[in-house]
């Protein structure tokens, strides 16, 4: 493990880009529960507050893909500082009219533009591939992205909410806000990883969305987001009724330390499997996972094996963000891998929602047995993938 790893840092320039990487992705985790936050305590209601950050992750899921077109096409340096001062403002303005206790239909005209915020996460991976091209550190580096991303959503999410509770309602998106301005410049200052500008060419006009195999995998990733977004709302359930409520928060936090534990670990490791396989083995491990979930007798039962389960997610993740890495052109490749991360966000709001109502209807058990069927989607659409991916020759070709 340290071998890899430490060839990896010994390379030029990954050290700076690791860092404001996650720096610059921190924010990101912070927004939605810090707007669930603020709301729920300036204005006492709930939905109100679902609904203005529901608004936020549509919006999010259809103007991310956007900008990373763009920025696959005039370069990240031309196309991030208009677009997160664009998206950081909205966030202000949204604050201020909470702060103002503006009417509710500003709300949700401030939290449309904020979606505009670039992914973080398809920008960085963007340029390990520039960094690492033609190395085979790169599932090495996707792979320390990933864990750092976990990083984020266990450090994030009770620092905003913290700072709502400690200092004022509206300290958490406001913090964010302002940081996410920070760090994104920093992000910028990485020159030397910066992926080039790729000029409009003939089919081009297409959305990323139409080649080979990035559909199919950004549904993969959505029922990935959707097992994720079911056990944040089932582990509150069924810990409430087991009448442990606070037991919630170690089970999500062990789901986290898992997922970032199998990142690491599969970083360090050389799989001499294809990545079609790779994947299939990934989704057989979660679908498989998702059966002990289901049967969970008691929250110290749904602990362990939340910790289980994890390990298999950021591996899918990072053998399907290498899928699209070695299918698509460069010129493609910031918008395919972004649409990879919006499938993951809208799994994870459709699987919430679906869960709520499955709880609100037949209890906790029913919110846990919904991921038995998004693991075995899963793992069915990881078994109709091709072994291989696609050449670059031909990855313009429809789905």
């Amino acid at each position: 493990m340290a071998n890899r790893y430490g060839q990896l840092f010994r390379t030029p320039g990954v050290t700076a880009l690791a860092l404001a990487g996650w720096v610059a992705r921190l924010p990101s985790t912070m927004v939605g529960v810090g707007i669930i936050t603020m709301l729920s305590q300036t204005r006492d209601s709930y939905s109100l507050a679902g609904s203005v950050t529901a608004t936020l992750m549509l919006a999010t899921a259809l103007l991310t893909p956007q900008v990373s077109r763009l920025a696959d096409r005039y370069g990240q340096s031309r196309v991030l500082p208009p677009a997160t001062g664009i998206g950081a403002l909205s966030l202000l303005a949204l604050v201020l009219c909470s702060r103002l206790d503006a009417p509710h239909w500003t709300l949700y005209l401030c939290a449309a533009p904020a979606g505009c915020l670039p992914s973080i996460p398809a920008m960085t991976r963007a340029r390990w591939a520039k960094l690492l091209e033609g190395q085979t550190l790169l599932p090495t580096a996707f792979a320390l992205d990933s864990v750092l991303s976990e990083i984020s959503f266990v450090m994030g999410p009770p620092l905003s909410i913290g700072l709502c509770m400690a200092w004022f309602p509206e300290a958490g998106p406001l913090t964010a806000a302002l940081l996410i301005l920070f760090s994104v410049s920093a992000l910028l200052r990485q020159k030397s990883t910066e992926p080039p500008a790729h000029p409009a060419a003939p089919g081009s006009g297409r959305s990323a969305l139409f080649l080979r195999p990035v559909p199919v995998l950004a549904l993969l990733m959505g029922t990935l987001g959707a097992i994720a977004g079911i056990i944040d709302v089932a582990a509150v359930a069924f810990a409430k009724a087991q009448g442990s409520p606070a037991a919630a928060g170690w089970v999500l936090a062990l789901y986290a330390l898992g997922s970032g534990m199998g990142g690491l670990a599969f970083g360090a490791l050389k799989p001499a499997l294809p990545l079609g396989r790779l994947l299939l083995c990934c989704c057989a491990a979660t679908a498989a996972s998702s059966v002990f979930i289901a049967l969970a007798p008691n929250v110290f039962w749904l602990a362990a094996v939340m910790l289980l389960s994890g390990l298999s997610f950021a591996p899918t993740l990072i053998v399907a963000m290498e899928m699209v890495e070695k299918a698509v052109p460069r010129a493609r490749l910031t918008e395919s891998l972004t649409w990879l991360v919006t499938g993951i966000l809208l799994g994870v709001a459709g699987g919430a929602s679906l869960c709520g109502l499955a709880i609100d209807a037949y209890g906790a058990r029913a919110g846990l047995n919904l991921t038995l069927a998004a693991g075995a989607c899963a793992l069915l659409i990881a078994a109709a993938l091709p072994r291989a991916p696609s050449p670059k020759s031909v990855v313009e070709d429809a789905c």
